[in-house]
């Protein structure tokens, strides 16, 4: 690829976003397994683009990482969040307050001379994924794949991958 890239932030950076923007602990394990979004529960793809509407980046929360940073974010009970792990259902208020999360992170993504990234369409658990940005998601591209535990809520799979 010729050109300036998007640059992609090491887990030190994720965590310490998340932990700011929660107002609670965050721990992030490397190496955790790709999130799949055809497994389980599915999962909550922020899909990011630059000027030219060109993907350049994708963030994937499996159901229980999408359901314990909403409520965390939204100061949403953990019993909350989960009820609807087990139930493999992400709630409106949880899934509106994740969103969220997924277009703060964009920022993670923007450098001085890197394009300028920005969160362009969120797919919640189980809907289907643009035919243009379904083959990223198990790609091997630059990416991190982090076990996130949002402390005091719980645990999940979370990969950011930077195209």
């Amino acid at each position: 690829m010729t050109g300036p890239q998007t640059p992609l932030p090491p887990a030190k950076e994720v965590r310490d976003l998340l932990a700011d923007l929660l107002g609670r602990e965050v721990e992030v394990r490397t190496g955790a397994a790709m999130v799949d979004p055809a497994q389980d529960g599915g999962a909550l793809v922020g899909v990011y683009v630059d000027r030219l509407l060109s993907l350049r980046a994708l963030c994937l929360m499996d159901l229980p990482a999408a359901a314990y940073v909403g409520a965390a974010i939204g100061l949403v009970p953990a019993r909350v969040a989960q009820e609807s792990v087990e139930c493999e259902l992400l709630g409106p208020g949880l899934e509106e307050n994740a969103r969220e999360v997924l277009n703060v992170l964009a920022s993670l993504l923007n450098a001085e001379g890197a394009p300028h990234v920005r969160l362009d369409a969120v797919h919640a658990p189980r809907e289907a994924l643009p035919h243009d940005v379904a083959p990223w998601v198990r790609a091997y591209v630059r990416r991190t794949d982090l076990e996130i535990d949002v402390v005091g809520y719980g645990r999940g799979g979370f990969s950011l991958l930077v195209l």
